[in-house]
Order: structure tokens, then C-alpha cells, then sequence
């Protein structure tokens, strides 16, 4: 099997530009000459242990040249989300046993005053004199001639967590480069062509379809410290782009820039992502000129769905072999989706599973140091992917949410219990649920459901002044809509019935409070909000997911 190590030797000496960033540049050759300097680096600071290296930061050349170290002397690259705060990033630099951390000074305070596990010194930051002076120690090392173990962690990148330890996905660079290669050939990537690299490196959609699949084309790349919707064409002109990975909601955001007649004059030529809005794949393709494909997927590459021209809208396409919706508690497969005339969906409860792949369970390679999360993914020898889903009797299938306990905001995933730690701070609040509802484009909202301390009046400018002091919200946990009830549902054994919650959404007697746009303050939701919102949905062709 062939290895990211083995990518990148290959790339040596190749006079190419390989890596753009402003207005700097650097061939492929140097690329490499620079990623064995940082091996040599790593070797020096090498200790005792799994040599795991936490990398937080922007997507910037140093991150691309600490993955490229990493592989060449077989190091596991923990990626780090700098939207995570206080105890819960804490976590998860401990849980994965992260011996060295690299991050740039604008990230440095996120780390201040939290116990790591590690002294100051363990701590390189790529922007000051003490990094330039040890990278310069190692200026002109050659590659080094380390064997690599095709099989063993390559990177640690974080899924949803839990209520106990976070799962951090196992990808060996066996795996990422077999899946990178498969994407490299759908897209018939080559060396001329220059991939578009905005999506954060620590997430598995920079890396599977975008750094990895450049790296095996030998294709120039051109990264941006973060996202923006209005440098993306100015960016694509400059640089020359034609090709574009994403998920979650980047098709939505560069389609709210104001139009021009012409869009389409540019260099972009392929897309690939998932989780884009529907309406927004033909839109982006149309007026930048380009195919655009989406596919469904999961860090984990055990479950697949691909789309195909002749699938009904909404739908995610068809699975391989093996592809299945069960119900999560029996095993059962689910029947088959019913809808009426308008296409909403009639028997939901009978219909919505978990989606499955029965062939998948080999190609996952596991939570580190997570049992209980691998048990979960695999048990009886099937992938659960712990997506909601559900199939109609042409087999095509549809995605229904994601599980009640996590969320997955702007192509984020984060666990529900975390944000719900940090909203029972809050003084009055007696019970809080946290969970997902629809967003009207894709993906998803958070909402909250708090129980009050009888005789508590809920003060929404306060809850949102609350919520702007908390060190550890990530900045995708505030919550969009805050129920407020008397009594929240409960089981037998109590706990809060989220189901139920999640299914009445803001259409409930009970007080809902919402911002109609991101970071705007929290105001009552009124019986015209409802019918304005559920307008967006349809305007999406978004209803079914509220049907759900």
C-alpha cells in the first residue's frame, strides 16, 4: 500500500510550484526540503511514548509542512479545533496523549492557564525567534530514512464528542491516501491544476479532499488562513483555481455575495464536498461555471452515498452494497419511506433509521483510546454511522439529521453535552437540554430547553450577555433557539426526552426566543416568525427536513 510518506518523497526535486500562500510561493522541492528540516526538528524534540503533536492553527504553511514532517518520520498529527475553549480543548490535547504542541501566537492564549500535561517548552510557536532558530538548526537535513508502519496512526482528528471521552477518528496514512487517490482520479486531478485549500486543516474534509488528493496530483496548492465568502472569486482569478473542496455551508455563504454578470469568467472547474444545500449545488454550479459534486461520507470512510443525475431532489443518492437504514434498537431494517403528493414524508417513525454500511466494518480503524464509541460505530458486525437516514422503494436515500446527542453547525460536529455543562452555569437554570433542529439551508441549528428555578424569569439580554463571558462556548455552541418551560420531558429513568424536544422544535406553547441571523441578540419568536421561517425551508426545498 502506498503511504503519504511516499507522496511526499516523491514530490522531491519536482520544480513546480507546489504551495501558495499570499503572495509567497514555494516549488514542490522546496516543500519537501522544508518538511525535513521540520522532521529533523521533531526527532531532536522526540521523547519517550507515542510521539503525538497537537498542531493548532490556521491554514497556514506551516500546518501543511508539519503534516508533511509528521508523515516522513511517522509522528501522529493530532488536529486541534481553535474554536474549542478552557477545559473541553484541554481534553482533548490530554485524551490523545499530544507529548509536543505547534501553534502560532495568535492561538498561544487559547492555551494559557490550562493544565496540558506538558511543560512551556513543549509548546513550538511557528511565528517567533526560538522556532526560527530551531528550525534553522536542521537548515539542508535530508529526508529521513525512516520506515513507516503503512497501518499505524497518522492522524487524530476529532469527531462528535461525548459525555465521557472525546473521539478522536484513527486515519493511518495507509487509509488517506487510498481514499485520497480515489478522489484524485474522480476528479482527474493532475499536475496543472491548482486546489483551492480554505476549508480547516484539522478537519477531515481538508485533508481527504483537498490536501491529500493534491499532494498525490502534484497539483499546486493554494491555501488561506480562513474562509471568506468575498475573497473566494478574487482568490480563484489569482491564483488560477480550478479546483474547490468544502463542506457544510461555503456554497451558501459565496452565493450571497452580490452577483455580477461575470461570475463564470474564471479558471474553477471542479467542486466536491458534502452536506451542501441542494438548491445550492445547481445555483454555484450555473453562475461560477463548474461541476459541482457532493457526496455523503464520514471521517471514518466507512459508509459512502453517491450522487447520481437521476436521483429525486432531496436525495443523498445510492449506497455500495451493504448500505442500509436499521433501527438502531431492533436491528431491524426500517420499511421503506411513503410520501404523498407534495413529497413530505408520511411515516416517519416507522421509516427513519440509522444509516448503515454491513460491509463497512473493516475499513474502520477506530476511536483512540474510546471503546465505548468504537462499540457503538461497530457491533454485530456493521458500521453505524449514527446518521439518521431513511430510504424510499427505489432505493434512493435521504438523510433525516444526525443522532439527538450531537450537532453538526456550519460543518462542525460537536456534542450536545459540553454546550449543556456550560448553560447550567447560568444562575436560575434548573434543567438545560441541548439539541439539533434543521437549519433552513443545511446542517444544523443548536436550540436549548431550559427548566427555570420556580419563580425565575428568563432574560434573554443577560442569558446572551452570559453566554459572550463563557471562556470554554465554542463559537458554533450559542444557541439560535432557547425554549423555556415549565417541566421538560422526561423518561423513566430521568432523563430529558430529547426526542420529543427536538420533534416540536419552536412550534410548542412553550416561550421560544431566537436570533433570525447569526450573532444578533436573542427576541421572541412570534406565530409570524414560525410562518416566515418555515417559508425559508420551503424556498430551500428544505421542508422534508423539518417533516422529519
Amino acid at each position: 500500500m502506498a503511504t503519504i510518506a511516499q507522496y511526499i518523497r516523491a514530490r522531491a526535486g519536482d520544480p513546480r510550484v507546489g504551495l501558495r500562500f499570499d503572495d509567497e510561493q514555494w516549488t514542490w522541492a522546496e516543500y519537501v526540503q522544508a518538511c525535513a528540516e521540520r522532521a529533523a526538528l521533531l526527532e531532536e524534540l522526540r521523547r519517550p511514548g507515542p510521539y503525538h503533536v497537537g498542531v493548532l492553527m490556521d491554514n497556514t504553511p506551516e500546518f501543511s509542512l508539519w503534516l508533511g514532517a509528521a508523515a516522513l518520520v511517522g509522528a501522529v498529527v493530532v488536529g486541534i479545533n481553535p474554536t474549542r475553549r478552557g477545559a473541553e480543548l484541554a481534553l482533548d490535547i490530554t485524551h490523545t496523549d499530544c507529548q509536543l504542541i505547534v501553534t502560532e501566537e495568535r492561538h498561544r492564549a487559547l492555551l494559557a492557564g490550562l493544565d496540558l500535561g506538558i511543560d512551556d517548552d513543549r509548546i513550538q510557536v511557528v511565528d517567533s525567534d526560538d522556532y526560527a532558530a530551531a528550525v534553522a538548526r536542521h537548515r539542508g537535513a535530508p529526508i529521513p530514512e525512516v520506515e513507516i508502519d503503512e497501518k499505524a496512526i497518522y492522524l487524530l482528528l476529532f469527531t462528535s464528542g461525548t459525555t465521557g471521552a472525546p473521539k478522536a477518528c484513527i486515519v493511518s496514512q495507509a487509509r488517506l491516501a487510498r481514499s485520497a487517490g480515489v478522489l484524485a482520479d474522480a476528479q482527474e486531478l493532475g499536475s496543472n491544476d491548482v486546489c483551492y485549500q480554505v476549508m480547516p486543516l484539522f478537519h477531515s474534509n481538508a485533508l481527504i479532499t483537498g490536501w491529500a488528493p493534491c499532494l498525490i496530483a502534484g497539483a499546486t496548492a493554494v491555501l488561506r488562513r480562513r474562509f471568506s465568502a468575498s475573497g473566494f472569486l478574487p482568490d480563484v482569478r489569482k491564483y488560477s483555481v480550478t479546483y474547490f473542496n468544502y463542506v457544510g455551508k461555503p456554497l451558501s455563504y459565496i452565493l450571497a455575495t452580490p452577483e455580477q454578470p461575470d461570475d463564470a469568467d474564471n479558471t474553477l472547474r471542479r467542486v466536491f464536498g458534502n452536506e451542501g444545500a441542494d438548491l445550492d449545488l445547481e445555483r454555484f454550479a450555473v453562475r461560477f461555471g463548474c461541476k459541482v459534486t457532493d457526496g455523503y461520507g464520514s471521517t471514518e470512510s466507512a459508509a459512502s452515498i453517491s450522487r447520481d443525475p437521476a436521483m429525486p431532489k432531496g436525495s443523498l443518492g445510492r449506497g455500495p452494497e451493504g448500505t442500509a437504514i436499521l433501527d438502531p434498537e431492533t436491528g431491524r431494517e426500517c420499511v421503506p419511506a411513503e410520501f404523498d403528493d407534495e413529497g413530505r414524508l408520511l411515516n416517519p417513525e416507522a421509516a427513519i433509521g440509522e444509516i448503515v454500511n454491513k460491509k463497512g466494518a473493516p475499513a474502520f480503524e477506530g476511536y483512540y483510546k474510546n471503546e465505548e464509541a468504537n462499540q457503538a460505530r461497530v457491533h454485530d458486525g456493521i458500521y453505524w454511522t449514527g446518521d439518521l437516514g431513511y430510504r424510499d422503494n427505489d432505493g434512493w436515500f435521504y438523510f433525516a439529521g444526525r443522532d439527538f446527542e450531537w450537532l453538526r453547525v456550519d460543518g462542525e460536529n460537536f456534542a450536545a453535552a459540553p454546550v449543556e455543562r456550560i448553560i447550567a452555569r447560568y444562575p436560575g437554570v434548573l434543567l438545560a437540554a441541548v439539541y439539533a433542529v434543521p437549519d433552513e439551508e443545511v446542517g444544523d441549528q443548536v436550540m436549548a430547553a431550559l427548566q427555570l428555578v420556580p419563580g425565575t424569569q428568563f432574560d434573554p439580554a443577560g442569558f446572551d450577555a452570559f453566554l459572550a463571558d463563557q471562556a470554554d462556548l465554542g463559537t458554533k455552541w450559542s444557541p439560535r433557539y432557547v425554549r423555556v418551560a415549565e417541566t421538560l420531558p422526561m423518561t423513566e429513568t430521568s432523563k430529558v426526552l430529547k426526542r420529543s424536544l427536538r420533534r416540536e422544535r419552536w412550534e410548542t406553547s412553550d416561550p421560544v426566543w431566537w436570533r433570525p441571523r447569526a450573532r444578533e441578540p436573542l427576541r421572541p419568536m412570534s406565530a409570524d416568525d414560525i410562518t416566515d421561517l418555515r417559508e425559508r425551508f420551503a424556498a430551500r426545498n428544505r421542508l422534508a427536513a423539518l417533516d422529519a
